[in-house]
């Protein structure tokens, strides 16, 4: 982008809300003078120059795109009119049509960043309504490339299947960690030197992926061919339904994110 867009966040003072903003304004995607952000109690101090407000209409009219990042059930209470602009909402399960009913603009945007882009390590899927022109969807991937990686998808159900897979962002690799450090400290080791392993573990293995674009099944299969202990340990935690109980735990992420659309 060889202009910097005037850039609003409804929400701005929230975790993924604050993130965004903070990497579209280290990438350069939107200057601190170009941004507003809304909040609802007390003033953040946070991006010095950018504007703060506490009336999203005023947010909406001092801007050329704005973002919705609220709480799927706090949005019902949400009424403001985008006049026409366009509109990026980061919230589960809200559909293209409702957003574009709401707040009158067929620009509309659904979008899952996750925690993440808090470092710039976001993957965020989106997709765009028809009525979104090929400058709105150079923008969105300015935005969510600041946050990290991004890829439009084909249908709003991907959005709802991506929201349990990588909306989650780093909840369901903590959640294997915490495993096994649970399992390290039931063992006998410090517990101070089990974080330490089991952390340098999930972030070598990140980094190692991102570096070499490698495929985790790949991964998998060169330790299971060498037949040694990781082999082991690989058949015993499948045996014991680790596939299954990943494929319901993202069934039932797909089911919530449908629900949380219609309440």
């Amino acid at each position: 982008m060889n202009a910097s867009i005037r850039f609003g966040i409804v929400g701005g003072a929230g975790w993924l809300g604050g993130a965004i903003a903070g990497a579209a304004l280290a990438a350069g995607v939107v200057q601190a003078r170009d941004i507003t952000l809304s909040y609802r109690r007390t003033k953040p101090q946070r991006f010095p120059g950018a504007f703060w407000t506490d009336d999203n209409q005023a947010l909406t009219e001092r801007c050329d795109v704005i973002l919705l990042s609220v709480r799927p059930e706090d949005w019902p209470s949400l009424a403001i009119d985008a006049g026409g602009k366009l509109v990026i909402s980061v919230m589960a399960g809200i559909r293209l049509a409702e957003i574009a009913e709401r707040h009158a603009t067929d620009r509309v945007v659904r979008s899952l960043p996750n925690a993440a882009a808090d470092v710039a390590k976001s993957y965020t899927p989106w997709i765009a309504s028809s009525g979104t022109s090929g400058a709105d969807r150079a923008i969105v991937r300015a935005i969510f490339d600041a946050c990290g990686v991004q890829d439009e998808v084909a249908s709003e159900r991907d959005i709802d299947y991506l929201t349990g897979l990588t909306g989650s962002g780093p909840a369901f690799p903590a959640l294997l960690a915490d495993a096994m450090l649970r399992d390290a400290v039931r063992f006998g080791l410090p517990p101070d030197v089990a974080r330490r392993a089991v952390n340098a573990v999930l972030t070598g293995t990140g980094r190692l992926l991102e570096l070499r674009d490698a495929s985790p099944a790949d991964t998998v299969e060169a330790f299971l061919d060498y037949r040694g202990t990781t082999a082991a340990a690989i058949e015993t935690m499948r045996d014991a339904g680790f596939d299954e109980a990943v494929a319901k735990g993202l069934a039932a992420a797909f089911t919530k994110s449908i629900a949380m659309g219609k309440g």
